[in-house]
């Protein structure tokens, strides 16, 4: 198979595609809201210390981070940081029964992140 034909893509790079597709979504949307917000991918949440509380800044479902919002800063150099969305893959991939059901549970939980975000507005 072609390196360049779609099914050639990995899994994590199918995924990638999908929340920079639901990302340029939201940003249509919302252009002046989304633009300082940066998108990432972690395979996996962290594993906290102890439960993790339900909190505008993550979207859980069981309990399991599927997103976490990380508000703008400073580094540990002094350096500002932009806002940040983290989408995490593996826990995605286990709730989809497809690509097509993953990328839009990619687009649900994103809007529904940015929402928490913008204070509950009407992202979905």
């Amino acid at each position: 198979m072609r390196a360049d034909l779609p099914g050639a893509r990995t899994r994590a790079e199918q995924f990638d595609q999908a929340v920079l597709d639901a990302a340029a979504e939201m940003e249509l949307r919302w252009p002046k809201d989304i633009a300082s917000i940066d998108f990432a991918v972690d395979d996996v949440p962290p594993v906290p210390a102890g439960p993790i509380v339900p909190h505008q800044d993550i979207v859980l479902d069981g309990g399991v981070p599927l997103t976490r919002f990380t508000p703008p800063g400073v580094d540990s150099r002094g350096r500002a940081t932009r806002a940040r969305i983290v989408v995490y893959r593996r826990p995605l991939e286990l709730r989809a029964g497809d690509s097509g059901d993953l990328a839009d549970l990619v687009a649900e939980v994103l809007a529904e992140q940015i929402s928490a975000v913008l204070g509950g507005g009407d992202a979905g």
